[in-house]
């Protein structure tokens, strides 16, 4: 199993967008990767969620790892087709915040060891600024602010690069493509 959780050697710059549910993440992924000509990983749990509800079954603590093995699966299948830049709508330090945020604190300790150890150049942590938007998988609206402070401790607690991305779509979008583009001019 460690090696499924494992991220492949790549030279392509990694970014991953990171915070709570409905911050924009997904649109701002999409945006990302058509500016910069490049592929995107989308959210797997996304994926794995909206299947097991077509089955009328709901997430348990025994699908964090197969999400997680999911993420990285993805991630390493389109790193080698990324043009410079590799635009993540996610990562397995997620996956562990959302593990312990909604299974009473409890991390697989191998999820746990690669989403410290698997590394990225930049997280794009998108703030609660956001209007709510519902949807089958959505389901707190009210714990926005414990969420984000979850998510930004976890960066902190691993010391992982990171920029706040607030404001309008736009103001995320400029920003972040400021923050690449240096990226990108410090690896030539």
């Amino acid at each position: 199993m460690e090696e499924k959780l494992k991220q492949d050697p790549s030279d392509c710059i990694k970014v991953v967008l990171f915070g709570p549910e409905s911050t924009g993440k997904s649109t701002l992924a999409m945006q990302l990767a058509e500016h910069y000509n490049t592929v995107y990983v989308p959210e797997y749990s996304r994926i794995y969620a909206e299947e097991k509800l077509r089955f009328g079954k709901i997430l348990t603590l025994n699908d964090v790892l197969p999400i997680a093995e999911g993420q990285m699966r993805l991630e390493n299948e389109l790193a080698p087709k990324a043009n410079t830049v590799l635009i993540c709508d996610t990562d397995l330090l997620e996956t562990k915040v959302y593990s312990e945020s909604y299974y009473d604190g409890i991390c697989d300790p191998v999820l746990e060891k690669y989403a410290i150890q698997n590394t990225y150049d930049l997280y794009f942590l998108t703030y609660i600024d956001m209007p709510w938007v519902a949807d089958d998988l959505r389901d707190r609206p009210h714990d926005r602010e414990a969420m984000f402070e979850a998510f930004e401790n976890a960066l902190k607690t691993y010391s992982k690069p990171y920029i706040l991305l607030k404001g309008s779509i736009e103001e995320r979008f400029k920003l972040a493509v400021d923050q690449i583009d240096e990226l990108i001019k410090m690896k030539a």
